[in-house]
Order: C-alpha cells, then sequence, then structure tokens
C-alpha cells in the first residue's frame, strides 16, 4: 500500500500563496498594487477591499492611482489607507487618491529584508507542521498494522522530500524578494 500525500503538497501549496501573498504586501519602493490587498472599506454597511469599490493604477514607477467608482467614498479610503501600516501619507484632489512612494532608504531595505525573512520563516514553520500531521499519520498506520515498517520508513521519506522541495521554492522566494528590495 502506498500512501496518499497529495493533499500535505495541497496545504504547502497554500502556504506558499501566503508567504507570496505576504511578499506582495511589502512595499518595496515602487508602486505595486498588492499593497492595498489588505485594506478595507467600510460600503454600505460592511467591509469591502479596497479594489472592490475603487480602480487601482500605476501611470508611473513610484504612483498608485485610486479611483472610486463612488467618489463620496474618498474620505473613507483616505482614512483607511492612512490608519494602514503602508506608511504613506494619501493626497486627495477631490476625485482620486495618489500614493507616491518614496525612495526606500538603506535602512528602511534592512527593515523590510528582516520582515520579509520573518514571513518566509512562518511559512516554512507552516510546512514543517504539515510534515509533522503526514508523520503522525503514517505513524497511525503503522500502528495499525495498515502498512509495514518497510512502507513507514518509504512514507516517512516521501513527506520529508515534498517539505524539502517546498521548502526550497520559499527560499527561492524570499531570495528573489531580497534582491528586489535591495536593488532598487
Amino acid at each position: 500500500m502506498s500512501v496518499d500525500f497529495s493533499d500535505y503538497g495541497k496545504r504547502m501549496d497554500k502556504a506558499l500563496i501566503h508567504l507570496d501573498e505576504e511578499f506582495g504586501a511589502v512595499r518595496a519602493g515602487r508602486a505595486n498594487a498588492k499593497v492595498l490587498d489588505r485594506i478595507t472599506v467600510e460600503y454600505y454597511g460592511s467591509e469591502t477591499p479596497l479594489n472592490g469599490v475603487a480602480t487601482i493604477s500605476t501611470p508611473d514607477a513610484r504612483t498608485l492611482v485610486i479611483q472610486p467608482w463612488d467618489t463620496s467614498l474618498l474620505k473613507e479610503i483616505q482614512k483607511a489607507i492612512q490608519s494602514s501600516e503602508l506608511g504613506i501619507n494619501p493626497q486627495n484632489d477631490g476625485k482620486v487618491i495618489r500614493l507616491v512612494f518614496p525612495q526606500l532608504t538603506e535602512e528602511r531595505r534592512k527593515e523590510l529584508t528582516k520582515q520579509v525573512k520573518k514571513y518566509a520563516e512562518e511559512a516554512k514553520v507552516a510546512m514543517r507542521n504539515i510534515r509533522r500531521d503526514g508523520m503522525d499519520y503514517v505513524k497511525k498506520l503503522k500502528k495499525d498494522s495498515e502498512i509495514t515498517e518497510d512502507e513507514q520508513k518509504k512514507a516517512e521519506k516521501e513527506l520529508q522530500d515534498l517539505l524539502d522541495k517546498y521548502t526550497k521554492k520559499a527560499d527561492e522566494a524570499l531570495a528573489a524578494k531580497e534582491k528586489e528590495l535591495m536593488s532598487l
């Protein structure tokens, strides 16, 4: 009997997707609409993602323009951006909101690099927890005599290989993000 680990692979994929989302939200000195993904505004009594109430465009490398479909939301959007952790002061001209991204200082780049390393480590911890769940499952199968000891060893090696593959992907994503942060 072979143990199916596709579910564990899917869970590790989700950890990588989450890591990518975390990296996208890190402001890298260049305008990227992903930094606004976590910002929500009060719209008709419910919290709505910013991209659900406005068009977000990038006219140049350092500017984001947010054009709400309903101009009465301008103040609400401005308030949401100011209270977020973006660290950028929005400029409201009555029709659109502009976010101008300043050049990153060396000190800020190092802070952001530490932050992305933390995100990558959290993703790896999540992946190791998924492997642990898989190991527990394999041990249970062995205890219930559903697999032999050789099959257990083989399954544990497959789980470790799966973890190694996903850890490598997380490290590659981290290296790319660090390079992006340090090369701006």
